[in-house]
């Protein structure tokens, strides 16, 4: 997605562009390329941490789906040349996008309660929500001063997140088996244990008692 940005277009500004206008402009290029790949990379992800025993849920898949999904459409359905007015084809690339950027952060959310170091999943939730708040502001209130930054700043923000879950330690440490038990598990106690050790206390004093003899 960076190579989609170098020199795509002489007269393209990053800062005020977004990353679909950059991508409309070269269509077929490794710009969708590239969002197609991170949309199936994070359906692998999903697979692999259902797969190390983190619950997923429903929730977090269907989430996972809507940003894949979201992503792809984006990537096939072109947005409108910059300074057009919104077609049905834009429209739809929009919404797309706009769907993507918010189902990852809820389901990254979700996620931070089932993984080891949560923490660090949470504040790449709270980057993406603070970069999406600017982009909102920007394309409806601020005249789209710096919609281009920040969409760039929400997508690195939004790949971190990627990252951060793709690198967490999911594997369950093997604990010891406790004093007392056998394989792991812990012997039966209560009435039943009782009776059981008084019998065998009573035969043991009947043959010291024998020896005596």
């Amino acid at each position: 997605m960076v190579d989609g940005h170098v020199d795509p277009n002489d007269g393209l500004d990053p800062w005020t562009l977004t990353v679909s206008d950059f991508a409309v402009s070269d269509r077929g290029g490794v710009t969708d390329a590239a969002m197609v790949v991170m949309a199936a990379a994070s359906l692998v992800l999903l697979a692999a941490l259902r797969r190390s025993g983190v619950r997923v849920g429903g929730w977090v898949a269907g989430l996972f789906g809507v940003w894949a999904a979201g992503l792809t459409l984006a990537a096939l359905v072109p947005t409108d040349e910059p300074g057009l007015t919104l077609s049905v084809a834009g429209a739809v690339h929009r919404y797309a996008s706009v769907a993507a950027f918010v189902a990852l952060p809820i389901a990254g959310w979700l996620l931070a309660a089932r993984v080891p170091h949560g923490r660090r999943i949470r504040g790449a939730v709270v980057l993406s929500a603070a970069f999406a708040i600017a982009m909102v502001w920007s394309a409806f209130l601020g005249d789209r001063v710096l919609i281009g930054l920040a969409e760039r700043l929400l997508l690195a923000a939004e790949t971190a997140l990627l990252v951060l879950l793709a690198l967490q330690d999911l594997r369950v440490p093997q604990q010891a088996p406790e004093t007392g038990t056998v394989g792991g598990v812990q012997p039966a106690l209560g009435v039943g244990g009782d009776a059981l050790g008084a019998v065998g206390r009573a035969r043991e004093g009947a043959g010291k008692h024998r020896l005596r003899r």
